[in-house]
């Protein structure tokens, strides 16, 4: 806000900042859950969902969740959709949800370029593009993501990206971007190596159980897994999550393969610690060419060896550094496990929690928070120097 008189930025108060995503806050706690809980500390963080529709009027939902974070769910009427703009109406709602909340100064941060139709016209102090994944790879992507994705890097103000490969795959495309691997809360995931406890729906499942955790989607080898299931009739596949965009007929069945379905952040340490081995089987296709999955710094922070196929960013840096084994088909997968399953733990946890020292969320909420307030002081100069 601009001081008329003095011609000095007012930045007395502190920004808000409105995040538009395509992932639900409730849905997986990753990425956007980690860095936005953390800028929720200090400043009001309004996290705008993908739309719903229903019989029910137009209207936003909002809800308060931890300190200043507020999720907010457009909820948009069949009626409505049908008979006009979906842009159009999230534009409208997104307006009212600027006067309602009196939202002045503010920082923009886009995870879904499919935003940009109805927030364009916003005049924030700075925007950010989290760019965590190649969103255009991935099934179901909107025909138009990738002409969005370059209005929105022509409109951002710093870029991050969720890993080391796809920075290197767009650097060339923004003046200002930077890469910001998946983190690790080493806190939360040290728990496992002291819990002795069982989880209910796993106590039962014998060992050895090579587990997995995180959104069952197209980057899953579901065939790897039902031949490595095969392969090793007696050993016990916990795979935890949700499925989304398979069918659940397309999933591998067995009787040593376990769909636990989805849990809550807090219990993962709990399972984990219930595992011998953790696995990574994702399959390589270009849904998964730019991914730098989160779990790979969980499970390590948890204790457990850790057998992942090679993703890139998993080769670089933890499979050179002899972190985590990998294998490229079941025969390697199963392999490597067996490897896992019988050498000591002692040499290869400290290797891991002393390159884990290094990374940490708050680490990466300092870094990125340090970008964008050189992204709004710029921006600030600006504006002083246009009045």
């Amino acid at each position: 806000m601009i001081d008329k008189e003095s011609n000095q930025i007012n930045t007395s108060v502190s920004a808000d900042l409105i995040c538009l995503s395509h992932l639900r806050w409730d849905f997986v706690y990753q990425r956007p859950q980690h860095l936005l809980s953390r800028f929720a500390r200090t400043s009001r963080v309004f996290f705008y969902e993908e739309p719903i529709f229903s019989d029910e009027p137009t209207r936003l939902d909002i809800s308060r969740r931890e300190d200043n974070l507020y999720v907010v769910v457009p909820r948009i009427s069949h009626s409505d959709r049908d008979n006009g703009d979906v842009n159009a109406i999230q534009r409208e709602l997104l307006a009212k949800l600027i006067d309602a909340e009196s939202v002045k100064n503010y920082v923009l941060w886009f995870y879904t370029p499919m935003a940009m139709p109805f927030a364009d016209q916003l005049k924030p102090l700075a925007t950010v593009f989290d760019c965590m994944d190649e969103l255009s790879a991935f099934k179901f992507a909107p025909p138009d993501l990738i002409e969005n994705e370059r209005l929105l890097l022509e409109k951002a103000d710093v870029v991050f990206t969720g890993g080391q490969s796809i920075y290197e795959a767009k650097r060339d495309r923004h003046h200002n971007i930077h890469a910001f691997p998946s983190s690790i809360d080493t806190k939360h995931f040290n728990q496992a190596r002291n819990i002795t406890e069982e989880q209910p729906d796993q106590a039962s499942i014998p060992h050895p159980r090579l587990g997995f955790c995180g959104v069952i989607d197209e980057r899953m080898d579901i065939e790897m897994l039902g031949k490595m299931a095969e392969l090793r009739p007696e050993w016990q596949f916990v795979m935890i999550g949700p499925v989304v965009k398979i069918s659940d007929e397309d999933l591998p069945r067995g009787s040593n393969i376990h769909y636990l379905g989805g849990k809550d952040y807090k219990e993962l340490p709990a399972y984990i610690a219930g595992w011998d081995v953790a696995i990574m089987p994702f399959a390589m296709n270009e849904s998964t060419k730019y991914i730098s999955p989160t779990k790979t710094p969980e499970y390590l922070a948890a204790g457990k060896p850790v057998v992942s196929t090679p993703i890139r960013d998993v080769v670089r840096p933890y499979g050179d550094l002899g972190l985590v084994h990998i294998a490229a088909t079941a025969e390697e997968v199963i392999e490597a496990c067996e490897k896992a399953l019988r050498e000591p733990l002692s040499d290869r946890v400290q290797k891991a929690d002393e390159f884990l020292s290094y990374n940490s969320w708050d680490i990466t909420f300092t870094k990125m928070k340090g970008l964008i307030d050189e992204a709004v002081a710029k921006s600030n100069k600006a504006a002083v120097g246009a009045v």
